[in-house]
């Protein structure tokens, strides 16, 4: 299986709605390596990183987010891979 990183920007409602915990606790059932945080713009960055259909499979539910969230764009940037271990919220 080959192994993928992209850096997402969720534009939208998506800050004080639980979204970066929730891509988190997402992000390790999937065992997607990376991180989400906050942006002075109100959005929210997340970096995947991980088997492809696993980082796919978080990438789809980005535009979904938790119940509270509403996803507006998001921007999707597919980057070199990073050896990343673990999944942090900042």
């Amino acid at each position: 299986m080959s192994k993928v990183c992209r850096k997402a920007i969720v534009r939208g409602k998506v800050q004080g709605v639980w979204y970066r915990a929730s891509t988190r606790q997402r992000a390790e059932a999937l065992e997607v390596n990376g991180w989400a945080k906050n942006c002075a713009d109100g959005s929210v960055e997340v970096m995947m990183c991980g088997e492809e259909s696993a980082v796919t499979r978080l990438t789809d539910w980005l535009y979904e987010g938790p119940p509270l969230a509403v996803v507006e764009a998001i921007d999707i940037e597919e980057l070199p891979c990073a050896h990343l271990t673990g999944f942090f919220t900042q």
